[in-house]
């Protein structure tokens, strides 16, 4: 287990929003709201309730000569702390709990805070990276909303080491601009195309298309794999075909899209009873005809909803937070980051998030532990 950077290392740089000098350090504020948060509390006030039972635990480890800040103090303060520094601290703060992604799935996608909406404004959204093989969040950017992901995207990519990695993101991030940011920090892609690339989507069609009419003309150019699953009477069978575009279809798109070198097919098939469905995806990789790795980045990309946006819900209740105020969501919503990663470290309590969360409440021991403290 890789150790935690302390507060003081990871965001002592962090700009202190207020002038004058204020009867509570920004550090220590942060240090109380990190392990309030992580021991169940969901607000300000709740923060506020929970370190003031804590005050002479919290006092082991900073001063808190003033007491415990009001909740009136954590709101005013997050709401004014600069949300770009305190991400960009996040992300120096988590860099040693994954020192190489290289072969780690990197799955990149948004999901809306949808509490943080007030007087008329839009609930802000959030595009995070999640380390799949790892399971703790890499980084995350806000956007006006959902159709603003193509401009978070890559300010993301930017912000993170992604050498080795293999990075996935559904159809709204399949674009060119993106794969060559992932090209350029040396790491692999596996992008959905949908509809809203329709002449790419249709030629990624016309290429299976051909495969399966002419598999013979296309032989040692393309790779399958398989696997099945049963379960409550359900069977379901998915077939990742991988085709080597670069050298069956030359010229065709590989000059236009950076990196490009495979385009891919998952087939899903479900039985139950009577009843047969089956639904085709397809992608785009620059990672070479190797269906096996390929259909396990693919599966891997839904580890982001399952492991953290539902996670983040049902553990957190990060859509029933009615914290909102200027920079105050995004900020509270790294803090919950942060503790999730902290939890998830903990390999040796089996139990899920939300009980892991109480433990910490109750037992010093085990969020000293947590903590690195």
């Amino acid at each position: 287990m890789h150790e935690v950077l302390s507060i003081e290392e990871a965001f002592g740089d962090l700009r202190d929003p207020r002038s004058r000098t204020p009867a509570h350090h920004l550090q220590e504020m942060l240090l109380v709201a990190l392990c309030a948060i992580l021991s169940g509390a969901d607000s300000w006030v709740a923060i506020q309730l929970w370190a003031e039972a804590k005050l002479d635990w919290l006092r082991r480890y900073v001063p808190l000569a003033s007491g415990v800040p009001s909740h009136d103090t954590f709101g005013r303060v997050f709401a004014a702390l600069d949300a770009r520094e305190f991400e960009a601290c996040f992300m120096r703060w988590v860099a040693p709990l994954c020192p190489a992604l290289h072969d780690q799935v990197v799955a990149i996608d948004g999901k809306t805070v949808r509490g943080s909406h007030h007087d008329g404004a839009r609930a802000i959204h959030l595009v995070s990276a999640y380390g799949c093989g790892l399971g703790v969040v890499l980084g995350q950017q806000r956007t006006a909303g959902h159709s603003n992901e193509i401009t978070a995207i890559p300010a993301l990519l930017d912000a993170l080491l992604l050498k080795g990695a293999i990075v996935t993101i559904d159809a709204m991030g399949c674009q060119t601009q993106i794969a060559q940011r992932i090209v350029d920090a040396q790491a692999d892609y596996v992008l959905a195309v949908k509809d809203n690339q329709r002449a790419l989507g249709a030629l990624v069609r016309g290429v299976f298309a051909a495969l399966e009419r002419w598999p013979q003309l296309h032989a040692g150019t393309f790779d399958e794999y398989r696997e099945c699953d049963k379960d409550h009477g359900r069977i379901e069978t998915r077939r990742c075909v991988v085709q080597d575009i670069s050298r069956a279809w030359p010229g065709k798109v590989t000059g236009r899209w950076p990196g490009l070198r495979t385009v891919v097919m998952i087939e899903a098939t479900r039985e139950c009873g009577a009843s047969v469905s089956t639904q085709r995806r397809y992608y785009i990789s620059s990672l070479p005809a190797r269906a096996a790795r390929v259909a396990h980045a693919v599966r891997s990309h839904w580890h982001i909803e399952n492991s953290l946006h539902w996670v983040l819900d049902v553990a957190f209740g990060e859509d029933q937070c009615r914290v909102r105020v200027e920079n105050a969501a995004q900020n509270f919503a790294i803090l919950r980051r942060m503790a999730l990663n902290l939890l998830k470290r903990d390999s040796t309590t089996k139990a899920g998030l939300k009980n892991r969360r109480l433990k910490a409440s109750a037992s010093d021991p085990y969020r000293e532990k947590i903590l690195g403290l």
